[in-house]
């Protein structure tokens, strides 16, 4: 990664979050899947959706290179490559089907994320708000 276009501090904070929010609700969809109340497990699927949104949100509002929404984006679609790559793992050494598919469409939905968590955390600068103790360097 080059450290010119990315604010690495900014990444690891927003992926923190989006780890701490969203990874609660992705087990507990897939709980719910395997139970066979796929109502509740889209509920969750949605709150993961929205915690890897807040965790592109953070990483947008606190980046101090003026890049919200490459920061927004990375966020959202690295921590769920990082925490797919766990979950994939521990499928196989389980010996349980991977849905390879799955993986690949929600990806996408990672970039939607990231985009709407960066334009949050866009919005939130444009707005005047800045994170104590940030200050940009462009």
């Amino acid at each position: 990664m080059n450290p010119e276009k990315w604010d690495v501090a900014a990444l690891r904070a927003g992926g923190m979050v989006a780890l701490v929010f969203a990874v609660p609700f992705s087990i507990g969809a897939t709980w719910a899947a395997g139970r066979d109340d796929s109502g509740l497990a889209l509920w969750l699927s949605l709150g993961a959706v929205l915690g890897f949104v807040l965790g592109a949100g953070c990483a947008a509002w606190v980046q101090r290179l003026d890049l919200p929404l490459s920061h927004g984006i990375m966020t959202a679609v690295g921590t769920y490559a990082l925490a797919q790559a766990v979950f994939i793992t521990i499928r196989l050494l389980r010996g349980s089907d991977v849905n390879w598919f799955a993986a690949l469409f929600n990806l996408s939905v990672m970039v939607g994320a990231g985009l709407i968590g960066g334009m949050l955390g866009k919005r939130l600068r444009d707005k005047g708000f800045r994170p104590s103790g940030v200050e940009e360097t462009t």
